[in-house]
């Protein structure tokens, strides 16, 4: 409902952005343009002062939260130059550096909700740059201090900050895309992990919503460098998925404007393998395909972007897709991977119809439109609805569940209903027939419900559609079965969809009435009179349900409970039927209504189950209710005399009329006043019933009257605005069928409390709660006995007065509670207008029950006496004061679950395609109505009044009561109080630590838990104990600890010490570094001026005065400082130093004090604290850490100017100076001094950064090496400490203890403790330390082996500024201590061994560690210690060279000269271990785009030489054993050697599959007939290491990712197959190489026809295991597409199964049979084997051409073996997979066919 700008401008004064557009429709919608004037003034006056007076806390967060709750209220009703000034204020608070998180939350979620409506600002309006977002996430995502507990970030923040930069994204300059390149090239290093880093910010950061004319600035400027380096990389590293979501934004943000068509059916084959599907017999997953795998919404965006314009090249690959994967989706077949599938199903149909919403009905904004040329077509549609029907109709019956097939048909339905609801229907009627198959039912109702807006609707695509609606609604009746709970819910939620969407009116008579009509339209007038007929059959399947859900016949006597199942029936049978009623004629819901009537009241329902059914049923007709008052009003005025009164147990009859009319007084209040006498006078009566139950319902009565008068609501939902009593002539009620509602006309009807009601109201309030609130009071003063039952009837009635008449009961009123903040700003509370007008001349009985409630609790505190009765009381009593507090006509968890029912509806009948809310006119009334209920329950930041302190006491009072159950509930109560009241937390801390206090004797045990427990919160609410402000948690903390020192207080109950776990668990978890600096820039202080000088409304306060600004500059710096100074530490024990860990900041260092506990507790006895302690110590020495001075270096003056193409990577001049050379190792001061080192691995290996800053040399640096006396107090302490060798010996034993037998390992922590230790003071404690490290290594036990390797990494990397001197001597006497430590290595420390090499050299410059790998290099392999030695040898090798990666070629050809040699090794772990090594060594000869050779070692030169060495094995021609042990002959031993080495070898090609960037390279792809020769066939038992390894080698191998240009090598590879073992493993390795690289092959028609040669070619092989395994390979091939069923296939397998047999000659007795197969029957069984691998290609469905086939089939079935057995296979398969849908597909037969088939595939009679 768009106002015309002049009206807008005219009212507001300014025209707004996008308001909410259900605002207009509320009753009291004339009020709201100056209410939100005013809270919009108010918000820009106070946030503006706030920012200027320099108030982070709590005045900018209070009021952005205004700004917050004003956008969930009126959406952005703000004018243009507002909006972008709170942009730019926000962003100016997000990016503070030192702004605490949880704020930064807060702003950046607020932000997020300014930018989310791109339309609404362009580029033009708004510019916000990139940096200091870039910052930001480096600040926190990349934090250097995190890890070592210097920072706390909540898990939350990674979201929200990619959030919020994909919303700040489209206003990035256009110059951003060029420094963001500038930037981040430099960290383009494949091998480290700063390449995840950098396609992750490229992937977040890059804009791609430039228009046209920019985007030689934009995209251009990197796509054809990334999409290059994505087509060469193909083993699926982990940053391939950001590259995949970034071309997918692309592809889809610009549409049209690249030419992707090179690149489908790359894209296509890695979307395939990316779903990790299983193929073959026998396939090993390389783990990294399995997480790194694509996210499948990034796939379905891209796929979308891609499809349509002139080529329509994708659609043609995506049609092969689904076609390729559709009998996956049948619901026999399950795996991990159905879910992906499931995915892909779901999101690509939504994600077109997003498309085509962007297209055709969007209104044109700013971003770029598609070109005409690339706009899908109705012809593009409809391929892409047909290639994916077939999966969808399959995925139906999935044993996921119907919900993902139902969305994509919902979608695709609405691109095409006349493809997509014909076979639903088709499959929807059957099972709506049969009975025995009721999940096919609820599937298929699930199904429909999707698709009923498109049904119904019809249109000119689908004019047929409408006619099925009756035909289903009548078939779908026998589905209410009070037998099947599930079958009945889905039953009533598909007959509530259809008859929403339809106006129930018969219109028979138009058919003569009018001559207009088309055929269709005669067709449905004519069945519109079954209507009728369905409304009373639907009421007899409910009074049927209703007859078998009675209390007698579904339970025992006791039990009174309903099931949830029953309450979810009870709800759908109440629900539907008040659908239908609402959608009646007049005539229709006269006929209900008598049937209703004259149901309820002829028969009596007990009240707990069947009679609330009926009951519903008769609120649902509420015109009943003026036949049954009377009724009931006579009975009741009979039945309640004055014994009834006082009966405990009630007549059933009195019991189900009270019940039925408590629930048809729920009508329209004006209905009720007629009858408002009669209503009082049964309330007089029943509402003192003795009877629990009889007043339980009474109470609802007045509940329900109550509420009918003086609440607003929505009269009436029906489909058309005015109902359906126009006559034919002039409006036909079929025309309405699954109409959208008007938003322009929606005419809603409101029900507004009228005087009249009002006065009812209060009348009643005074005739009916006045007494009881009397009678309460006098019983407080004493005056008046009243037994417990008596006062909890009498709180019943007073809690359903203030539920009934809440809404026009005024707030409580009183005084504020002093300051408890001190703000510069007001912090006042908003208030709504939600049309109610308070009449304050009449008593507020609020205000008056408050008083009686407070007094009553006061009393009975006090006096307590029987258990059962006061937890009832005071669980009475919380409800009244939470209602008190909170309730002004509706509840927060009812609104919240129907948002909820509200947005599942929506979803499920949404017309995505045209958008712009064509929604159904009930849906838009809900919507409305929600839109008053958030108004009413919107309480943001009330003010906290002394009623409000008092009742919040009162709660605390009764969280610390004896009752357990009454603590619950008062503590959630408590809780959604301390979130309503501003500030009030702050009120209540100390009240409730006074329960804590050690000094208090009086305390019992349940006031202490109930304390705890309050501090603990809710799992959602306040946590008190983790307030994030700095005086919350001096109080707290220390409170928290001191409350163990006192004896009394219970500490030995497991509860008490589990809830204090809790605790401590909960502020470990949920604490996050709170912010000592508050201060703001001037940036920022600029765009708050500016807000405060806006107009429109003018902001409410003024621009503060210099004397005012003064003030808060100095308020600022006065809380920086006193932030410093708030936290002191205290004693004790776990707790406490749990705590004091959590004040470790980055920013400011601890007090001496505290520095000298944690390094005390070093050597504490408890392991927990020692634990926590070594982390503190290492984060406190991080904080000491002396600052460095770097300069700016130009990497092309150290390489003696030597340039390099600035785009290319890898080895190049100008980096070589880098690398590890020994000629030029700095081996004296002088050579050290001039030695540039780069520690960083990835710096050079691409582009340069803009500015490579460097250590400047030694001389520039601060003195290093202090003496004592010029350290600070903190570093004395560590320093006397760590220089006295008895707390050092008691720390070393204390340090390698075991802690978990088998379970410890390399400690990270520790290293941190002793790099920060070295790095600090240098080689202070080397004298101290040296002879433990030497006691240790010489040890080797495992834990003293892994504390000297802590020790030794920490030592090296602490090193890293040491002078030469001082490293010179660390390695003299470091290298023989590591020489001891590698021949003690055993199986439990070699791994602690390799991680610590691994750590020590990580970020090193290898040039500074020479002497560490000049001594690994040392013959690894020397055969000392054996050979588990010579192996942990090489792997802690491998640990320090792999952190090294490019930079140290020349020890890479070193180690490979070295190893070529002993690759022959006899044992496996040593093989191993080459084989890994190996990996390593050829990781960096990558084939990238734009990178130079490597001058690493290169695996081609490597395999070449291989090649040459295994030549005895590829020219023999037996088959090749594992060990030969004949005579050793020198050709023998040359074959043994070849041997040897192919193990090795193999061992090599398995490690590299799945970690190195590319599959098999052509050279290694030579090996694969090796390979084919070893692997063995069948599954034997017998361990044979080479052939297990080969088999496992060449399932790795298949899996690779294939160019087009390797094909042709790979198939003449598998052509030259020799043994019928090596043709077999030929067609197995084929089946997953075909699959994993579908759409690369069948962009090579010559590939394609090699491929279907080579299996037609084996299908005739005369070993029957390769014949049989080709048409296991032709069937898959055929299953997924690749080859197809052609008549030219038919005929030629048609040919061969037709091949003559030679006679059979007779044998003389005893001769030797005749093994070898005729070529004429291995030809014969060829064709039998292509048919029937044929009619395996396709199991769950018949194709034309298969009967025939069949036929053909059986004609062999009694041949010689082995056709006979393959023909009685396949029909046994045929019959095994078409057995679940035979009745359909019995129909593709004739009838000869079918007698033929049943003789074959029904076993005969044994008897016959």
């Amino acid at each position: 409902m768009k106002r015309e700008v002049s009206e807008d401008s005219d009212t507001l004064g300014f025209v707004s952005q996008k308001e909410i557009i259900y605002n207009r429709l509320l009753p009291y919608e004339s009020k709201l343009d100056a209410e939100s004037n005013e809270i919009l003034a108010q918000i820009k006056g106070n946030i503006g002062r706030a920012v200027q007076l320099r108030e982070i806390w709590p005045g900018v967060l209070f009021w952005t939260r205004k700004l917050s709750t004003y956008i969930r209220l009126y959406g952005r009703k703000f004018s243009k130059e507002d909006h972008v000034l709170f942009i730019k204020l926000l962003y100016e608070l997000v990016t503070l550096p030192k702004l605490e998180i949880s704020m930064m939350q807060g702003f950046a979620r607020l932000l997020i909700s300014l930018l989310k409506k791109r339309e609404l600002l362009s580029r033009d309006d708004l510019e916000l740059p990139w940096r200091p977002l870039y910052e930001l996430q480096e600040r926190i995502l990349y934090s250097k201090t995190e890890h070592l507990g210097l920072n706390w970030f909540p898990s939350s923040v990674e979201g929200v900050l990619r959030a919020l930069v994909k919303n700040c994204r489209p206003y990035f300059p256009e110059s951003a895309t060029q420094e963001m390149l500038v930037e981040w090239r430099p960290l383009l290093c494949p091998f480290d992990v700063t390449m995840q880093r950098a396609i992750g910010y490229f992937e977040l950061f890059l804009p791609t919503t430039l228009p046209p004319h920019l985007h030689h600035r934009g995209f251009k400027l990197w796509f054809k460098d990334l999409i290059d380096l994505w087509v060469t990389v193909q083993n699926l590293p982990a940053w391939e998925m950001h590259l995949v979501g970034l071309f997918a934004r692309l592809a889809n943000d610009n549409i049209g404007y690249i030419d992707w068509d090179p690149y489908i059916p790359k894209i296509f084959t890695r979307i395939l393998r990316s779903l990790n599907l299983p193929v073959g017999s026998s396939q090993t997953l390389v783990s990294r395909y399995q997480t790194n795998a694509y996210d499948i919404s990034h796939v379905a965006t891209w796929v979308t972007a891609l499809l349509g314009g002139p080529g329509k090249q994708a659609q043609t690959q995506l049609s092969g897709l689904f076609n390729s994967i559709s009998s996956f989706f049948h619901p026999s077949n399950h795996g991990r991977w159905l879910m992906k599938l499931m995915k892909l199903l779901q999101r690509l149909p939504a994600s077109v119809v997003r498309r085509l919403h962007r297209e055709r009905y969007r209104k044109p904004t700013w971003l770029a439109p598609v070109p005409e040329s690339h706009r899908l077509t109705e012809q593009d549609i409809t391929d892409f609805v047909s290639s994916m029907k077939q999966s969808v109709l399959l995925a139906m019956f999935s044993k996921t569940g119907s919900l993902d097939a139902a969305q994509a048909l919902q979608n695709l339905a609405l691109l095409q209903p006349e493809l997509v609801i014909p076979p639903v229907l088709e499959k929807t009627y059957p099972a709506m027939e049969t009975l025995t198959e009721p999940h096919q039912l609820t599937a298929t109702l699930s199904c429909m419900i999707a698709v009923a807006r498109s049904l119904v609707t019809g249109g000119q695509r689908f004019p047929e559609g409408p006619t099925h609606m009756l035909p289903l609604l009548m078939r779908a009746l026998p589905g209410i079965d009070p037998n099947d709970f599930s079958k009945c819910m889905i039953t009533f939620q598909f007959i509530a969809t259809f008859t929403t969407l339809v106006p129930l009116v018969d219109c028979s008579s138009a058919v003569q009435e009018r001559n207009d009509l088309t055929k269709v339209e005669k067709e449905l007038c004519s069945a519109s009179a079954e209507f009728e007929d369905f409304v009373l059959q639907f009421m007899d399947r409910c009074f049927a349900l209703i007859d078998s859900s009675t209390l007698e016949q579904t339970r025992e006597e006791m039990e009174t409970e309903k099931t949830h199942l029953e309450s979810l029936v009870e709800l759908g049978l109440s629900s539907t039927f008040s659908t239908i009623l609402t959608q009646c004629s007049t005539e229709i819901f006269q006929v209900a209504l008598e049937k209703v009537f004259i149901f309820a009241t002829t028969n009596i329902f007990e009240t707990h189950v069947a009679g609330r059914m009926v009951a519903d049923m008769c609120r649902a007709a509420a015109k009943v209710f003026l036949c049954l008052l009377y009724r009931i009003h006579t009975v009741l005025y009979i039945q309640i005399n004055l014994i009834v009164l006082n009966d405990e147990e009630l007549d059933k009859d009195l019991m189900w009329n009270l019940q039925l009319l408590s629930e048809v007084t729920r009508v329209d209040g004006d209905k009720l006043l007629p009858y408002s006498a009669q209503l009082v006078q049964i309330l007089q009566l029943t509402l003192h019933l003795k009877s629990k139950q009889g007043y339980s319902l009474a109470c609802s009565l007045l509940y329900y009257t109550l509420r009918s008068t003086a609440l607003i609501y929505p009269i009436e939902y029906c489909s058309v605005p005015g109902g359906f009593q126009q006559p034919h002539h002039q409006h036909l009620p079929i025309k309405d069928w699954g109409r959208p509602g008007d938003l322009l006309n929606l005419a809603i009807q409101w029900h507004m409390p009228s005087e009249e009601e009002k006065s009812f109201v209060f009348n009643t309030l005074d005739l009916l709660l006045q007494n009881e609130l009397k009678q309460l009071q006098r019983h407080v003063q004493g005056e008046q006995e009243m037994s417990r039952d008596d006062i909890l009837q009498s709180l019943s009635i007073v809690h359903h007065c203030l539920l009934g008449a809440g809404s026009l009961l005024p707030p409580l009123r009183g005084e504020p509670v002093p300051e408890l903040v001190h703000s510069m700003v007001q912090l006042c509370e908003t208030n709504l207008y939600t049309g109610v007008e308070y009449d304050m001349s009449r008593q507020n009985y609020r205000e008056v029950i408050c008083t009686v409630i407070r007094q009553l609790l006061r009393n009975h505190l006090i006096v307590s006496s029987e258990e059962y009765h006061m937890v009832t009381w005071y669980l009475f009593d919380l409800q009244v004061i939470n209602d008190l507090l909170h309730f002004r006509g509706s509840h927060k968890h009812e609104f919240e679950s129907r948002w909820k029912s509200f947005s599942l509806v929506k979803k499920s009948m949404e017309n995505r395609l045209h958008g712009s809310k064509q929604h159904i006119r009930a849906l838009l009334i809900d919507r409305v109505m929600l839109q008053h209920e958030l108004r009413n329950l919107t309480v943001e930041g009330c003010k906290y009044l002394t009623v409000h302190q008092n009742l919040i006491k009162d709660l605390l009072r009764l969280s610390t009561t004896t009752y357990s159950q009454v603590r619950s509930k008062a503590q959630s109560v408590l809780f959604t109080a301390l979130g309503t009241y501003n500030f009030c937390c702050r009120d209540i801390i100390p009240r409730v630590l006074e329960y804590l206090d050690p000094t208090r004797t009086n305390v019992t045990q349940q006031q202490f838990k109930g304390a705890l427990y309050c501090l603990l919160g809710n799992h959602n609410g306040v946590c008190l104990a983790n307030l994030q402000y700095w005086d919350c948690i001096a109080l707290m903390w220390p409170a928290i600890v001191r409350s163990g020192l006192c004896p009394t207080m219970y500490l030995e109950k497991p509860s008490v010490v589990r809830l204090f776990d809790d605790l401590a668990d909960k502020i470990h978890r949920q604490f996050e570094t709170i912010s000592i600096d508050f201060s703001i820039p001037q940036s920022c202080l600029d765009v708050a001026m500016k807000i405060l000088n806006s107009t429109y409304p003018k902001p409410s306060l003024s621009v503060a005065t210099e004397e005012e600004e003064l003030e808060g500059i100095q308020r600022q710096e006065q809380k920086n400082r006193d932030s410093v100074h708030i936290s002191k530490p205290w004693k004790f024990e776990h707790i406490a130093i749990g705590f004091l860990s959590l004040m470790l900041r980055d920013d400011c260092c601890l007090p001496s004090r505290a520095v000298l506990f944690f390094v005390q507790s070093l050597n504490h006895d408890s392991l927990l604290v020692r634990k926590v302690a070594i982390s503190a110590l290492a984060g406190i020495l991080k904080q000491l850490k002396r600052p460095r001075k770097k300069v700016s270096v130009s990497p092309y003056d150290l390489s003696e100017g030597k340039h390099a193409d600035s785009m290319v990577s890898g080895d190049r001049p100008d980096n070589q100076w880098l690398q590890y050379n020994s000629s030029r190792l700095p081996r004296s001061q002088q050579d050290w001094d001039k030695c540039c080192f780069i520690e960083k691995t990835h710096w050079g290996y691409s582009t340069w950064p803009r500015k490579l800053m460097l250590h400047a040399p030694f001389e520039e640096q601060p003195k290093q090496g202090k003496t004592r006396e010029e350290m600070t107090e903190r570093e004395q302490i560590i320093y006397d400490h760590f220089s006295d060798p008895i707390f050092v010996d008691q720390l070393i034993q204390y340090l390698s203890l075991e802690d978990r037998k088998g379970k410890d390992k390399f400690s990270p922590r520790r290293f941190c403790l002793f790099k920060g230790l070295f790095r600090n003071f240098d080689d202070s404690f080397l004298p101290v330390l040296k002879p433990h490290m030497e006691q240790l290594v010489g040890d080797t036990h495992e834990s003293k082996q892994r504390c000297v390797a802590e020790i030794i990494s920490g030592l090296i990397r602490g090193s890293k500024h040491w002078s030469y001197s001082k490293v010179e001597k660390l390695w003299a006497m470091l290298c023989p201590i590591l020489r001891t430590a590698l021949s003690n290595i055993t199986i439990e420390t070699y791994g602690d061994w390799g991680t610590c090499i691994a750590t020590a050299c990580e970020s090193r410059d290898p040039r500074k560690l020479h002497w560490l790998f000049e001594l690994l290099m040392e013959s690894p392999v020397n055969g000392e210690g054996g050979s588990f030695v010579d192996a942990c040898r090489l792997y802690v090798l491998q640990g320090g060279l792999a952190q090294q990666e490019w930079r140290v070629p020349e020890l890479l050809h070193r180690l490979l000269q070295y190893l070529e040699p002993k690759l022959t090794q006899v044992y496996k772990n040593v093989r191993e271990r080459i084989g890994s090594v190996l990996t390593y060594i050829f990781m960096i000869d990558v084939n990238l785009p734009h990178t130079q050779p490597t001058t690493s070692p290169h695996i081609a030169d490597f395999t070449a030489r291989m090649l040459s060495r295994l030549k005895p094995l590829l020219e023999s021609e037996g088959e090749i054993q594992n060990h030969v042990l004949d005579d050793n002959t020198e050709e023998q031993d040359e074959r043994t050697q070849a041997i040897k080495l192919f193990k090795t070898v193999l061992k090599w090609l398995m490690t590299s599959a799945g970690r190195t960037f590319s599959s098999a390279l052509p050279e290694q792809l030579q090996l694969l007939p090796l390979l084919f020769k070893i692997a063995p066939v069948e599954n034997d038992d017998s361990f044979d290491e080479m052939k297990t390894d080969a088999k496992t080698c060449l399932s790795l191998m298949s899996q690779g990712l294939l160019y087009t240009e390797q094909i042709p090598q790979v198939l003449s590879t598998l052509q030259e197959s020799s043994s019928w073992h090596a043709r077999y493993t030929v067609l197995t390795y084929l089946q997953i190489m075909v699959f994993y690289n579908l759409f690369t092959f069948l962009s090579e028609p010559k590939a394609v026809s090699q491929v279907r040669a080579l299996v037609l070619e084996l299908l005739e092989d005369e070993q029957l295991e390769v014949r049989e395994m080709a048409a296991t390979t032709l069937s898959g091939f055929l299953q997924c597409n690749f080859l197809l069923m052609d008549k030219h296939m038919q005929a030629h397998f048609e040919t061969l199964s037709k091949t003559q047999l030679p006679n059979r000659r007779r044998r003389v007795l005893g001769s030797v049979v005749d093994t070898i197969p005729s070529a004429e029957l291995v030809r014969r069984h060829a064709g039998v084997l292509g048919l029937s691998a044929c009619v395996l290609s396709r199991p769950y469905d018949v194709p034309t051409w298969m009967p025939q086939i069949l036929m053909d089939l059986s004609a062999h079935l009694n041949e010689t073996q082995p056709i006979g057995m393959t023909v009685r296979k396949t029909l046994s398969d045929f019959r095994r997979t078409h057995h679940d849908n035979w009745q359909e597909h019995k129909q593709q037969f004739t009838d000869d066919q079918l007698l033929v088939l049943t003789d074959l595939l029904v076993s005969p009679c044994y008897y016959a």
